[in-house]
């Protein structure tokens, strides 16, 4: 149950109406993750422009941010960014053969050399970033990942493991 209440949309206006109506206009609905930024306003705002930023632009595949959301959700224990997640991908077309592999053996799972590089390196930073080495970055750069790549794959991990802490912190209801 969740620790806080969440702002519903019918009792919005302004610019949090404007912020939820674009929220609704990208998935279809207001995440209570959104409804229960929008308890102070410059967060809310913050929140939606990064996720904006960080998942919506860039040039790593929907698939591939949508990988590193889920798995570093699930190495943090997060529950509601799991099932939100693994209902993106499903909503990208993954199907749920690929999930499970996604998830159970990321090495069995389709994608380039290069990806399941940035998609292990987002990992490790996730779990031990004070053990990530200089030789950590010989096998993304031998696979063609750039700088940008990195960085890109490091802020959808940074992003949620933000979200993790704040969502499990706060217990917010899973609403997907």
């Amino acid at each position: 149950m969740a620790r806080i209440t969440t702002v519903e949309v019918k009792a919005v206006s302004g610019e949090t109406e404007a912020i939820f109506k674009e929220i609704e206009g990208a998935f279809g609905m207001v995440p209570n993750l959104f409804k229960t930024y929008a308890n102070h306003l410059p967060l809310l705002k913050a929140n939606w422009n990064k996720v904006k930023a960080v998942m919506m632009e860039g040039v790593l595949s929907p698939k591939v941010k949508q990988t590193i959301a889920v798995l570093v959700s699930r190495d943090n224990g997060c529950a509601y960014c799991v099932a939100a997640h693994t209902g993106a991908l499903k909503a990208i077309g993954i199907s749920d053969e690929e999930i499970a592999r996604i998830e159970q053996d990321i090495e069995r799972a389709d994608f380039s050399a290069k990806e399941k590089a940035l998609i292990g390196f987002a990992r490790k930073a996730n779990s031990a970033p004070l053990r990530v080495g200089d030789t950590e970055f010989d096998p993304l750069h031998s696979a063609g990942a750039t700088d940008a790549e990195i960085v890109e794959a490091l802020g959808v991990m940074e992003l949620f493991t933000a979200f993790n802490k704040f969502l499990d912190s706060l217990q917010v209801d899973i609403d997907f």
